[in-house]
């Protein structure tokens, strides 16, 4: 179980709708890149980066780099957030 500062940073790490879209988008693209991730979304590359560098910390999103590109997938936890989410 997380600890209550656990549970705040994965919270803040999704109180923005950029991030929840993002959230969604790499739920359905696994292994989905930075450039890809913004064409989907219409939004700039710098933009959702940020957002991306944000839901890694938060603990929600994974990243693995291939070559100069950075592949994005759901943790564990951004799973169970998702889940978490369709409830609603």
């Amino acid at each position: 179980m997380k600890t209550p500062k656990q549970l705040e940073r994965c919270f803040k790490g999704v109180a923005n709708h950029w991030r929840i879209a993002i959230l969604r988008t790499v739920e359905q693209n696994d292994g989905i890149a930075v450039e890809e991730l913004a064409g989907a979304l219409g939004a700039n590359i710098k933009t959702i980066s940020q957002h991306t560098r944000l839901l890694v910390h938060a603990g929600l999103l994974n990243k693995q780099y291939r070559g100069r590109q950075v592949a994005h997938s759901l943790s564990s936890y951004g799973k169970s957030f998702m889940r978490f989410m369709r409830t609603f």
